[in-house]
């Protein structure tokens, strides 16, 4: 394990300097940064649960966890924060409504042990084998689908509150354009924010329910401090197997996800943090597996953090030490949980309109920024079917076993891509644009950054 030594005076960086991830500054700079990040991450991480069911303060504790186990695994030698994926929303949503929370979570479970597997197989023979298995036209197809797959959902959502998407969608997209730095990162929270208020101006909160209950309530009676709610995987029902393939393609973006924050950290502090790569796998997976045992999200390494390090050039794993800490302690809080609950569906809708749509154009960023080819038939038909496939929510079925959208999409861009370029070289036709894995970025984190 690395071990922190003070950075200079432990007040100031120098220009040109960074301070390194087994350095720290003074006690109390630390903490306010580690405070900074809590605040960077949390925008993205509170949507997952919101979206999908699961409860805030468990995600939040499990997101704690999650950050401090990576540290531990990665020799606190690599900087990051595990936030909640945004690329499990989809098959979340979809194994909540077919089969249950048991089957959502197992579907966590399995995503992260595999992602642990392949950390491990990292560890033995390095990351070479991953980028020729998906170069920058798979990821970039890979990440597109899983966003715009999304879209019924965030229609879904805006039709619960028309105005309010309108309010918080405009809110978001002004925050970006207007604001650079720290506050552009995080637009989508203050746009939630906004849209939060105006819920509030217009009487949201006063309106009862069927029961005469209103929202504020609910937050007026939750307690300050309580232990998170727990649940547990669902291994045993038959509907449970048939949707795990729904999961496998979040196996690959976390894959992407993990490589692109190491080469990152990698490029502004030394190379050898690349030497992580397989451990950071391991850590991802393993937190991962761990919050779906006891009922919290899966986790990835998050863009808005990387975004604070850059700005602040305090890559000290130290920091993240607090933040774990810091959302741990946030997690026993059930009126936290219960003011994030209360978000109406309008405001949601405005958000993930926003959202879903980033994500689908970070893989075209990823295909623009590593200059795919798409004058080869190859690389036109893996993207143009595997979209199709994936926002028209195409089913296969044989008996219990099911695959459709974004599992369906998958398989077709692996299908074509491999078996397209193998019957190129074959006939001498050419293969492929190649190129390493890029640095997809945060699913979970800010689409504006990566």
């Amino acid at each position: 394990m690395a071990i922190w030594k003070l950075h200079g005076d432990g007040r100031t960086v120098k220009p040109g300097a960074v301070v390194a991830p087994e350095e720290r500054l003074s006690w109390g700079a630390t903490i306010a940064m580690g405070l900074q990040h809590v605040v960077a991450m949390f925008g993205a991480t509170f949507l997952v649960p919101t979206l999908t069911g699961f409860p805030v303060s468990t995600t939040l504790l499990f997101s704690g966890l999650g950050t401090l186990l990576f540290l531990i695994v990665t020799r606190n030698r690599l900087p990051s924060y595990l936030g909640s994926s945004f690329a499990f929303i989809a098959p979340l949503q979809a194994a909540i409504a077919t089969n249950g929370m048991g089957s959502a979570l197992a579907g966590i479970v399995s995503v992260g042990v595999l992602l642990a597997l392949i950390g491990f197989v990292v560890n033995v023979v390095g990351v070479g084998w991953i980028d020729k298995a998906m170069p920058p036209v798979l990821a970039g197809t890979i990440v597109a689908l899983i966003g715009f797959n999304l879209a019924p959902a965030a229609w879904g959502s805006v039709q619960g509150g028309p105005d309010g998407a309108i309010v918080t969608l405009a809110a978001i997209i002004l925050f970006a354009v207007l604001f650079k730095g720290f506050l552009g990162r995080i637009s989508i929270f203050l746009g939630v924010l906004v849209g939060y208020l105006y819920e509030v101006a217009t009487g949201h909160f006063t309106t009862p329910n069927d029961a005469g209950v209103t929202p504020a309530d609910v937050i007026g009676e939750a307690a300050w401090f309580g232990p998170p709610q727990f649940a547990f995987p669902d291994f045993a029902s038959p509907g449970t197997w048939a949707l795990l393939p729904m999961f496998l393609p979040v196996v690959l973006v976390l894959v992407a996800e993990n490589v692109g924050h190491v080469r990152g950290v990698a490029t502004m502090t030394s190379p050898r943090a690349n030497r992580e790569t397989g451990r950071a796998l391991i850590g991802d997976g393993a937190a991962t597996a761990l919050a779906g045992v006891f009922g919290g999200s899966g986790t990835t390494t998050y863009g808005e953090n990387i975004g604070v390090m850059a700005a602040t050039r305090v890559y000290s794993t130290a920091v993240y030490w607090i933040a774990g800490l810091t959302a741990i302690l946030l997690a026993f809080s059930p009126k936290i949980g219960a003011v994030f609950n209360s978000i109406p569906p309008g405001v949601l809708g405005g958000a993930t309109t926003a959202l879903y749509g980033l994500i689908g154009i970070i893989g075209v960023k990823i295909w623009v920024d590593n200059g795919s080819d798409f004058s080869r038939p190859v690389n036109q038909y893996t993207a143009g079917v595997a979209l199709v496939v994936a926002i028209a929510q195409y089913t296969m079925q044989w008996g219990d076993f099911r695959l459709e959208g974004i599992a369906l999409g998958t398989i077709a861009a692996f299908a074509i891509y491999h078996l397209g370029n193998l019957i190129a070289r074959a006939t001498k036709n050419g293969a492929d644009d190649g190129g390493p894995i890029p640095a997809v970025g945060q699913l979970g984190g800010d689409p504006q950054q990566d």
